[in-house]
């Protein structure tokens, strides 16, 4: 177990280009960037691989500017007492935007026939006549009046489920998990279904928004798409193992399957027919790389300065209002008694609980508590000492 005092310059280390708006948060007088740092106390990074790297003993916090964490170890940092951090919802806006115009870009077939007009470049003043007479093979579909479905609503899944039924589209939503603030947010126009299937036999485009799980990997597949309606386009811009690339091969070459629009081009999907890929553009906007970087960056800056925790990807979210009195936080086993011994040990420094809380997640838990009376100094080595007897502890901080 390991404890950390908040009485010190915190050094803060990005591994990818992070915007300038997102580490302004920084400048203050106990936090410094520093990208050379080999142990620095928190990392903001973007699509930095971190799964071969050693962490250094300050490391309290990780901050990923954006939505996927694939790239960071998560078990480990667990098993070290490291809150990793991502993003959601930051980059919304710019994934929702680049869904809507593949839709429709997709459905008109503009992505195929741009390239073919490009092809014509050499033919002079023939290519008028040429243009007139072979737009007749780019001939797509309307929008309006078809049926969306969209697969995870959460922050993109919602805006995306809006803005759709504001182009006169019928909307059917599917997600067991939905949130209540995403509730809240999503119009009330928006058809539920009751189970996936549903959703898959009823939709003629069908966008996805959920993570990469054991339950989701190969979600498309030759058994669901069988249930679906014949030329359906799908939209992935969550991830590319969510499909099926052998079974949707077969489906886009017989027809089943229209257009498969994918920001997750690779050699083999370059090779199928009736694809659009995209360069993995969902969250490329100046807009969304600054959202991101700033979300991250103040979680980062709330976490080692109050021990506050929110978009956690492996800690339990918990907080509490910072007023300045001495706080003790703790991580560890979600094991019985666990706090209680950890209130035991205040006790014997009679020092007062103002506050506390205390969340779980899976295995473990992250407990606060504010103390009531001032804090002597010389009771702190003291304090640390009597934590890191109780078995199960992590790793605690006194800020």
């Amino acid at each position: 177990m390991s404890t950390v005092l908040l009485d010190k310059t915190k050094t803060i280390k990005t591994l990818n280009n992070i915007a300038d708006v997102g580490l302004n948060v920084f400048k203050k007088d106990h936090f410094k960037v520093d990208n050379e740092s080999e142990n620095p106390d928190a990392i903001v990074l973007r699509s930095f691989n971190m799964h071969a790297m050693e962490f250094g003993s300050h490391l309290l916090a990780i901050a990923r500017a954006g939505a996927g964490v694939n790239n960071i170890p998560v078990d480990r940092c667990t098993e070290q007492g490291i809150v990793v951090f991502n993003t959601p919802g930051a980059n919304a806006n710019a994934v929702k935007e680049l869904v809507l115009t593949t839709l429709m870009a997709s459905s008109r077939n503009l992505f195929a026939g741009v390239e073919w007009t490009k092809t014509l470049k050499t033919e002079g003043n023939q290519i008028p006549k040429l243009v007139e007479a072979g737009k007749k093979q780019f001939v797509g579909k309307e929008i309006k009046g078809k049926t969306l479905g969209v697969i995870g609503l959460g922050h993109i899944g919602a805006l995306v489920a809006n803005d759709a039924l504001e182009l006169d589209m019928d909307v059917i939503g599917f997600d067991p998990f939905i949130s209540v603030d995403t509730a809240w947010s999503l119009s009330r126009k928006v058809q539920r279904a009751m189970s996936i299937e549903e959703l898959f036999a009823n939709s003629d485009y069908i966008t996805v928004h959920v993570p990469l799980t054991d339950n989701t990997k190969g979600m498309f597949n030759k058994e669901t798409f069988a249930i679906m309606k014949e030329d359906v386009h799908i939209l992935n811009f969550s991830r590319g193992e969510l499909v099926n690339e052998e079974d949707i091969k077969v489906a886009l070459e017989d027809g089943k399957v229209g257009k498969y629009v994918t920001d997750f081009p690779n050699e083999h999907v370059l090779t199928m027919k009736n694809v659009v890929p995209i360069p993995h553009l969902g969250a490329s906007t100046k807009e969304s790389e600054e959202n991101c970087a700033i979300m991250a960056a103040h979680q980062i800056k709330d976490f080692l300065e109050t021990g506050n925790i929110k978009n956690s990807v492996n800690f339990p979210n918990a907080s509490l209002p910072y007023t300045g009195r001495k706080r003790v936080t703790v991580f560890h086993e979600n094991v019985p008694n666990m706090v209680g011994q950890i209130t035991g040990v205040l006790s014997t420094f009679t020092l007062n609980i103002a506050d506390m809380v205390n969340r779980s997640r899976g295995e473990y838990a992250y407990t606060m508590i504010d103390i009531d009376n001032n804090v002597n100094g010389e009771i702190i080595p003291q304090l640390e000492e009597k934590l890191a007897t109780i078995e199960g502890i992590v790793t605690s901080r006194i800020i």
